[in-house]
Formats: structure tokens, C-alpha cells, sequence
């Protein structure tokens, strides 16, 4: 399981930040690896960590903003259409030999539209939360995302985009991925 940690915990919009800034850094250890087996093990904590995050921003951030902000459905659907395409992308990097060329050149791709996406979450829909919501709120907000990582699956699954979809399936997908992750990691 990747190391989610990040330095704020207390407000939701500082944790996600910090989370963003923590992807970026593991698309710079994908890309600067220097053997196939460095390359591989930044990708799975890579993977992992887009994987839980995405999963708790469907389940805790989304709802959150089309309840509370102006043209929320409209912000979210574009970002769950987003996730969801980055999700297939990502399912598409897992197959890849990661020691070719095809495999940089996807990813270089797929690093482009994870910070393309972030930028957007940030701008419409992190910044409006934390005008509209007190501290006590924001801070419920970064325990509840907490929580929702921590039982998140840490592959992709296509599809499974909305809240009810990872409550309904979102545990038996992550208690699958999970055991994936340890018998992957025993072969390796």
C-alpha cells in the first residue's frame, strides 16, 4: 500500500493538495528510475495511490460539491468523465512492459491527463469548497477521505465512478486488489 501520508490532515483541501504534489513526485520516480525494477515498484505505489485517492475523492469530495457548490453536477460530471477515462488509461499502463518505449510514451500521456485533472479539481472544486465550508467541516471532510482510502481498492476499475458504485463494490474490489498486491509482491 502506498504512503498516503501527507502533512495536513485537519483540512480536506490541504490534504488533497498535498496528495496531488505526491503524484506528481511518483510520475518523476516512474520516469527517472534507473532499472526496470525501480521503474516497476514506483508505478505499483503510483498506481495505488491514484487508485485510493480517486475512490475517496468519489465518495467523499464529489457528493460534497453537488450538494454544495453553484453548477456542481455539471463540475462533477466532468470530472467523474475524467476519472473514469484515466482509470482505463491507467488499466492499459498495468499491462504495458515497463521497460519500453511504448510504456514512457503512454505514461508521459497519462501523467499529462493526471495533472490536467488535478488542476481542474483544484480550481473548480477544491477552492470553492473551502470558501463555502467552515474548518470543522473541511476537517470532517480530510477523516472522512481518510477512512474512504483506507478501504479503497488500489487498482483501477472502469465504472466505478460514483459514490454508491464504491460502496457497493468498492470493498470486494479492494479486498481483491489487495490480495493481488501481496501475491505480486511475493513474486517479484
Amino acid at each position: 500500500m502506498p504512503n498516503t501520508f501527507v502533512q495536513s490532515t485537519d483540512d480536506v483541501v490541504k490534504f488533497l493538495r498535498d496528495q496531488h504534489n505526491l503524484i506528481k513526485d511518483l510520475f518523476e520516480e516512474v520516469f527517472s528510475a534507473s532499472t526496470d525494477e525501480a521503474r516497476e515498484k514506483a508505478f505499483i505505489e503510483l498506481r495505488q495511490l491514484l487508485a485510493v485517492h480517486e475512490t475517496a475523492e468519489e465518495m467523499v469530495v464529489h457528493p460534497r460539491v453537488r450538494r454544495e457548490v453553484a453548477d456542481g453536477e455539471e463540475i462533477v460530471e466532468a470530472r467523474l468523465h475524467e476519472e473514469h477515462a484515466a482509470k482505463e488509461q491507467l488499466s492499459k499502463l498495468e499491462s504495458m512492459d515497463i521497460g519500453s518505449e511504448e510504456f514512457i510514451t503512454e505514461l508521459t500521456k497519462f501523467r499529462e491527463a493526471v495533472i490536467d485533472h488535478a488542476d481542474h479539481e483544484e480550481q473548480e472544486e477544491f477552492n470553492k469548497l473551502q470558501r463555502k465550508l467552515d474548518a470543522d467541516d473541511l476537517e470532517r471532510m480530510a477523516k472522512a477521505v481518510q477512512a474512504a482510502e483506507a478501504i479503497a481498492p488500489t487498482r483501477p476499475h472502469a465504472g466505478v465512478e460514483s459514490a454508491t458504485a464504491n460502496f457497493a463494490i468498492g470493498p470486494f474490489a479492494s479486498m481483491l486488489d489487495r490480495a493481488r498486491d501481496l501475491i505480486g509482491a511475493a513474486l517479484r
